[in-house]
């Protein structure tokens, strides 16, 4: 009788999660099954139609969610404590992200699946051949510019980006190559389209602290943000009933647009399985002894926990996107929820674990396509600096490509065949992302566990508030009814 009532309350408990992972299976079969009926452009756009309305349901709801998440949260923990929960935060991002870049520089090396062959089987896609002149330090300014924005209005939909643009043009005398000149570049500071998520969550969280610092007065103000915030997760959870049609949708719809699945697989799957091992050595093993080094408890049953939000992750190719699902899975595995709307916002922009994976798999990938050997002082230089593009990374689809040029002229390697790789980044950025959106969880999970003093001191400090203020509310009850006697 036990297990007959338990099996239906499993199913039920577990519904969203069975029923997403039954969409990531159909629209797996589906995208197979009509490839060889070659449907026309239309039929494409129409099936994967459904995935683009759920995408853009979600990312409706990426800013009210972060800016009424993040104000609510640091307004309820007190200055002290955000400023450390921020140091610890940070401390497992650089941590976590280095250890991905060496992971991924360890098994790049033991598989060595770049092979010259590939440069004359493939072609290069252009999308990746301007050979991008930004350096490493260009990318950490303009993130401290998009952290500090001119105007937080602007930043709703404009992001700040330095580009080098020519000023003069190739010169070619009656076909003489030889007599061709180069362009001269220009470094320049413009605003791009883009929502500067970086802005608004400095905005946010100073908003919130200094909010949660103005006692009463600001109650009122504070209540507000909770009852949006409260409203946008009702929405979010009306939105998530879709998510088997919108990730068999998306899903079917990636696989039937790709041209030549068989013949990419076969020249470059190597590397992929290269960076999948990663991906599950992370994810399956290292996330699970950190996981259970920190909380003595069974890993899985929070990994099992988290897998909506995964598989959203997976499917829209965007941490941000999924911060929606990221919000209800942490309410679900009991994480403390001033920590988690501190830090998955902050999260789903800066800490990029599998962005550093891949970014450091596919540098040496590449140098090893050029047969060019990379010593031990090449790889540091690899792992360092995939950590640190992988920090400044935009938060869009395939914002890792781009990154590597920086790490590819580090180590003196051609970036000319940076585009060989577009031909399976549609698949592999969704598999890092997996890593990203996972990183920003145990990292919640990681700073609930070493802030448990001051969570609760700050709980003992608002009961003793509470109890004082119930106090005097029948201290003043009491006199007015022997007011009233009298």
């Amino acid at each position: 009788m036990k297990g007959e009532k338990i099996l239906p309350t499993w199913f039920s408990e577990n519904a969203m999660l069975i029923s997403t992972i039954v969409g990531v299976i159909f629209g797996v079969v589906l995208g197979f099954l009509l490839r060889p009926v070659n449907l026309c452009d239309s039929w494409i756009q129409l099936i994967s139609y459904p995935g683009e309305m759920f995408t853009r349901a979600l990312q409706m709801m990426i800013l009210p969610l972060i800016i009424s998440s993040l104000v609510v949260g640091s307004a309820s923990l007190d200055a002290k404590l955000n400023g450390k929960i921020a140091l610890r935060t940070l401390f497992y991002f650089i941590t976590t992200s280095f250890l991905n870049a060496i992971l991924g520089v360890i098994l790049v090396q033991l598989v060595h699946p770049g092979d010259p062959s590939i440069r004359g089987q493939m072609k290069s896609s252009t999308q990746f051949m301007d050979d991008r002149r930004n350096t490493l330090m260009d990318n950490f300014l303009d993130l401290g510019r998009n952290i500090i924005p001119s105007n937080v209005f602007t930043a709703l939909f404009q992001q700040t980006q330095t580009v080098y643009e020519p000023v003069g043009k190739s010169v070619i005398d009656e076909g003489n190559l030889t007599n061709a000149t180069e362009p001269e570049f220009v470094r320049t500071i413009v605003l791009r389209e883009g929502t500067n998520t970086l802005g608004i969550i400095t905005f946010a969280l100073l908003f919130g602290t200094i909010l949660g610092t103005l006692g009463n007065r600001a109650k009122p103000v504070i209540a507000g943000f909770r009852v949006i915030d409260d409203c946008i997760m009702t929405i979010v959870r009306g939105i998530m009933w879709i998510t088997p049609v919108g990730v068999a949708s998306l899903i079917s719809g990636k696989i039937l647009s790709v041209e030549d699945i068989g013949t990419v697989v076969a020249q470059l799957g190597l590397f992929v399985l290269t960076v999948g091992v990663g991906i599950l050595i992370y994810q399956i093993i290292i996330l699970q002894l950190i996981y259970f080094a920190i909380t003595r408890k069974n890993p899985f049953r929070f990994y099992w926990g988290v897998l909506p939000a995964t598989v959203t992750a997976f499917s829209t190719a965007s941490t941000a996107v999924a911060l929606p699902v990221s919000f209800k899975c942490m309410d679900a595995m009991k994480v403390d929820s001033r920590v988690a709307h501190f830090i998955l916002p902050i999260g789903a922009t800066v800490n990029k674990d599998g962005t550093a994976l891949f970014v450091a798999i596919a540098s040496v990938f590449i140098a090893q396509m050029n047969g060019i050997t990379l010593g031990a002082g090449d790889l540091t230089t690899v792992a360092i600096t995939s950590t640190a593009v992988s920090v400044a990374s935009a938060s869009v689809p395939s914002a890792a490509l781009a990154l590597m040029f920086i790490v590819l002229n580090a180590i003196q390697v051609p970036t000319k065949d940076i585009g060989l790789l577009f031909a399976v980044d549609w698949l592999v950025d969704r598999l890092r992302t997996t890593n990203n959106l996972l990183g920003d969880l145990y990292a919640a999970v990681f700073v609930e566990t070493f802030s448990q003093t001051e969570l609760k001191a700050m709980d003992t400090k608002e009961h003793e508030k509470s109890a004082s203020l119930e106090s005097n509310s029948d201290i003043v009850n009491a006199n007015t009814s022997s007011m009233n006697l009298v």
